[in-house]
Order: C-alpha cells, then structure tokens, then sequence
C-alpha cells in the first residue's frame, strides 16, 4: 500500500483556519509609516513613559486630596463654597490631564499591537512557503512506494538515506504545521486585543469629553456664586439658611410616606441579603457614609435617618450601573446652580432590577442614559458631582423596594423624587 503522507499533510494545512488580521477585522488606522518608525523596543519604551506620567498625576491628585482634607474643617460659609469649587476644578483638571495620557497611551499600545500584527503575518507568510515547499519535496519522494525507492538505491546505504529523507521530510512538516498554527492563534490574540484597546479609546474619548464640558460648568458656577452674592458671606447665609427650612420640609414629606410604607411592608418579600448581588457604583470605593442613624444624619437630616450610602469622588467620576437594568427615571430636583438652589437628590438615575431592587445614584453632575434604555453592570450611566442638597462632591446610592416606589413632586425641589421603603445597601454590596 503506497504511503500518502504528502496528501495528508496537505489535509492538515488547509484544515488551520485561515485567519489574519484583515480577516479578523483588525483596524488599519494606525499607518504602515507609523509601523516603520518604531521598533517595538521604542514603542514599549514610550508605553512605559506614559504609566509613568500617569503615576505621577495619581501622586499629585493623592496630595491634593490630603490638602483639602486637613481645611475642610476650617472652611466656612461662602469662602468653603468658592473653595469646593475651586477644587473641583484642580481634581477636574488633573483628571483631564490623566485622560489625554491614557489616550496617549492607548494609541501607543495600538501601534505596538500593528506592529506586532504585521510581524506574525510575515511569520505566516514564510511558514505557508515553508510548508509548500516541503510537501513539494515530500510529493516527489512519496510518489512511488517507500519499497521500490529502497530497492532501486545503488547500495543499502543509499536506501536507508533515502527512507530517512522522507520521515525527516515529514517530521519538517508536522512542525511546521504546528508553528503555523501558534502563529494564526498570535493573530487571533493580537485582533482581540485590539478590539479591547479600541473600545477603551473610545471610553476614554468620551470621558474626556464629558470631563470638559464638566468643568466648564464648574467655572460658570463658580461664577455666577460670586455675581449672586456680591462676594459678602451675609447674603450667602440668608440664602443657606432658607435653604435648609425649605428641604426640612421636604424630608419631613418623604418621611412621612415611608413611614406609612412600612407600616404594611414585608421584609421576606426581600431578595437573600448576600454580597455581591449590587456592584459598587465607583471603582476604588470609599464609604463616607453609612446606611441609618450614623452622626451626620443625626446633625443634617430631620429624621435623623441616612437612605443609603455616600462614597468620596471628585467631580466628573465615572458613575456605573450596580446591576443589570431598565432606566426608570433620570431628573433633576434642582431649581438652578447657585448653592440654594439645590434640592434633595439634584441630578439622579434611578434603575429597576429583576430581583425586585431598584438603585439609585444622587447628586450627579452628568447623565448619559434615558429613561427606558436597558444598562448592563458594569455600564457607566453618569458622572459625580455636586447637586442636590450636598455637603460636598460624592455619590449617594439609595436602594429601594422596588414595589414600594412612588414618584412625588415636592415643591420647591423640581421635577419628581422618589419615594420608598429604602434598604441597606450594604446588605447587597
């Protein structure tokens, strides 16, 4: 029986999937020119610059951040106001300057996977040649059986020199076949990985744009404080004051329903408190405060009853959704900009789970979805800020009963609120 080793290696190879980078769909804006005027030493070289600049402005922002902790207890009135603001501007701007890099760094590493692309390619391209031309050299020798070539040889030796060709020929081939395949697995690891980057310039593209026009916001306030108080720290604390008689009444309203809730509520009816079943609505979290009778609600609020947790960030943080969900309502309970003009929870999302919860994130500066639109964990939904009725720029997470909720509109606070029967959070977190 003649042997068809050259055949069944031809088998072999045209079974390894034909994959490449045009074939996975991998993006050519990164130009050949690019390609050519970095190695991928440089390249890598410059990457790690760029993680470099980044730790440096994390440092800068960790000081910053001990600064503003160690005044904050002596800052009073209209001043700690103007000096809110202007620190969020400095948090705004160092967290713009850290977009810029990241994109920067991002665009880097998207060369470095081309570059790195285009290498594995050529590597394909030399092994199919490889490849053909052993099975050329095998078809030759196997075209007639190992037998006859044996006894056709001049001498035993030649015979023998003969059979061991073709078992080396075919032990060649197997590895380069083999190499072939790591090579066309490269690429498919390679188009993944940029898919994975690309998606992340864009995230960072969005947050940098959002950042901005964060910050422009910030200027405009800062700006309209100082117009509206004449810079005096009288009329600040006539408003201030008024303020907080306004939203007294307000709590006492939302207190007062809730109240009313629990009177006929079900705790079993409640999803198993188990960790993990809510996502932390901030990377990096840091609980300000908890959930309940805690000092500060004791001093600020009427019912001396916190309906969620806080978490510390900066203005203009990326804000995510804690589970899967259908948005139910984003508004806004602010009347205007100024400091008492600002409601309850200021600008909100609330989302609607399957398991019967419901969340919702307070005081944002942004929001980038609408109500109906379906969120997965994980997705960024707005960015923090500073509205509503806020002692300084957090998040606060409100979990909710979702059967228990109703939509109240509370004067003077504008658009709806939510209102009840809230939960721990931490229950879930």
């Amino acid at each position: 029986m003649r042997r068809k080793t050259g055949i069944i290696f031809f088998a072999l190879v045209l079974s390894i999937p034909l994959v490449s980078a045009k074939a996975q769909n991998v993006p050519r804006d990164i130009t050949d020119e690019s390609v050519k005027q970095g190695s991928g030493e440089d390249l890598r070289s410059l990457i790690e610059a760029k993680t470099a600049e980044l730790q440096k402005i994390h440092d800068e922002r960790a000081k910053l951040e001990a600064v503003i902790a160690e005044t904050k207890s002596t800052q009073k009135g209209l001043n700690k106001e103007i000096g809110s603001i202007n620190y969020n501007l400095k948090q705004l701007d160092l967290s713009i300057q850290s977009n810029e890099i990241v994109l920067e760094k991002l665009e880097l590493e998207l060369e470095e996977l081309q570059h790195d692309t285009r290498r594995i390619e050529r590597n394909v391209d030399d092994k199919k040649g490889t490849i053909g031309k052993l099975m050329r050299e095998l078809y030759q020798k196997d075209r007639e059986d190992i037998l006859i070539l044996f006894l056709r040889s001049g001498s035993l030796s030649e015979g023998v020199s003969e059979v061991q060709s073709i078992m080396t020929l075919n032990s060649d081939l197997a590895v380069s076949v083999e190499e072939l395949r790591d090579f066309q697995e490269d690429l498919v690891r390679k188009a993944a990985e940029t898919k994975v980057k690309q998606r992340d310039r864009e995230l960072e593209g969005k947050n940098l744009s959002y950042r901005g026009q964060i910050a422009q916001e910030q200027k405009q306030e800062k700006q309209r404080l100082l117009v509206a108080t004449k810079s005096q720290e009288k009329i600040y604390q006539e408003q201030i004051a008024k303020l907080d008689e306004q939203q007294a009444e307000i709590s006492k309203v939302i207190d007062d329903i809730e109240a009313k809730l629990r009177e006929t509520f079900d705790p079993t009816l409640l999803p198993v408190k188990r960790a993990g079943v809510l996502a932390y609505p901030v990377q990096n979290p840091r609980m300000t405060q908890k959930y309940g009778s805690t000092p500060d609600a004791q001093r600020l609020y009427k019912s001396k009853i916190h309906n969620g947790v806080d978490f510390g960030v900066s203005v203009g943080t990326p804000i995510y959704a804690s589970d899967d969900g259908t948005i139910a309502a984003v508004d806004n309970n602010d009347v205007g900009t100024l400091k008492w003009q600002k409601y309850q929870y200021g600008k909100y999302i609330l989302i609607n789970h399957a398991n019967s919860l419901a969340t919702l994130y307070a005081h944002l500066s942004r929001s980038v979805v609408n109500v109906g639109d379906f969120v997965k964990r994980g997705d960024i939904i707005g960015y923090s800020g500073n509205t509503g009725y806020s002692t300084g720029p957090h998040i606060h997470l409100t979990v909710f009963w979702q059967p228990s909720l109703q939509y109240k509109t509370i004067p003077p606070a504008r658009g709806r609120v939510p209102v009840g029967i809230t939960i721990d959070p931490e229950d879930y977190l």
